[in-house]
């Protein structure tokens, strides 16, 4: 079996050196190749044929937005951005450039090295050729913002979005062509590392127009706000329609839980619900979508074609308990009809 292959893009050596040792504990990767700015990582992916790109964001010559954004049009490969909490809003603006996912800059610390070497194997595997995503987003995005009329026939739902690999940008898709006047709450587990949910509401609050949050103990859902799990916690919904955190286990394998989110929308909310599962790895949320509808609930899923993983979407619409297969840029629409019934 050959070695997953990578290209490590830093323009600190010693960050470079600290990820060249984290991979280099795994007889399964190598470490192809370094470079210490954009413009030389777009060299290198063409020479070195990389598996997958450890980047960067803040670089001299070419910065790794602009990196991200060349190799992903010319030579595309996975790309995994590597950066401080402090940097995550601009960590998400190479979400929509192409990358797949972001985490901490790594240290020796063995819970810290297995995540980040854990998550190069899965990024690894996956077959990018084009950025479909950023693409619809920037065909879906409204050039006013200005407000949909629209007719909606009650408020006493909810909607739930379970999204994992590739759900921020996805989720982009679905949010932003969502108006402000949607007549219910939507809330959202979006697996993702410790310390970037913060970042990620920072950068969707640019782009949509519903309210969105992180998530807090007690919120009350109100209608045209979203909440997002915050990863060190699992999110649902209490019996009073509000935000009930749980503490997470250390056995826990998906944070934040979507079965836990999906489940307790079926249980509260019943046929008033509404199930979203979006692209992503594993097969956490199939079991809450099957409750929802069984529940009476309408479930949408992402379809094979614009899922950056085809994978917990897939093991739910082949179970048998989704309504709509939809591509991205067409469930924000599903949606709404479903809301205007």
């Amino acid at each position: 079996m050959s070695k997953i292959k990578v290209l490590v893009v830093d323009d600190s050596k010693l960050a470079r050196e600290m990820i060249s040792a984290v991979l280099s504990t795994d007889s399964d990767i190598e470490v192809v190749g370094e470079a210490c700015d954009g413009s030389e990582a777009v060299k290198k992916v063409r020479e070195l044929s990389p598996d997958i790109v450890t980047m960067d964001i803040e670089m001299p010559v070419m910065n790794g937005l602009d990196a991200i954004e060349n190799i992903m049009a010319d030579a595309a490969v996975p790309i995994l951005v590597v950066t401080t909490r402090g940097d995550a809003q601009t960590a998400y603006a190479a979400i929509s450039k192409g990358a797949l996912d972001m985490i901490q800059k790594p240290d020796l610390n063995p819970d810290s090295a297995n995540e980040f070497i854990g998550k190069i194997k899965l990024l690894s595997k996956i077959k990018v050729i084009t950025h479909i995503g950023g693409k619809l987003h920037r065909a879906n995005a409204s050039t006013d913002r200005g407000e949909q009329k629209l007719n909606f026939s009650g408020s006493d739902r909810v909607i739930a979005i379970a999204s994992s690999t590739g759900g921020p940008e996805a989720l982009s898709v679905v949010l932003s062509a969502l108006p402000a006047s949607l007549p219910c709450p939507i809330t959202v587990a979006q697996h993702i590392s410790d310390g970037f949910v913060a970042g990620m509401v920072e950068w969707l609050k640019k782009i949509i127009r519903l309210k969105i949050k992180v998530a807090e103990e007690g919120d009350i859902l109100e209608a045209g706000t979203v909440y997002v799990s915050p990863s060190e916690k699992h999110m649902e919904i209490s019996s009073a329609k509000r935000v009930s955190l749980r503490n997470r286990s250390p056995k826990d394998i998906y944070r934040p839980s979507c079965d836990t989110l999906l489940s307790s929308a079926a249980r509260v909310y019943g046929g008033k619900s509404i199930g979203v599962i979006l692209t992503g790895m594993g097969n956490d949320g199939p079991l809450g979508m099957k409750m929802i509808k069984d529940s009476g609930g309408a479930t949408i899923a992402q379809d094979a074609k614009t899922s950056v993983v085809y994978g917990m979407n897939k093991v739910a619409i082949d179970s048998g308990c989704i309504d709509s297969v939809l591509p991205i840029d067409s469930i924000s629409a599903g949606i709404i009809n479903l809301l205007s019934k």
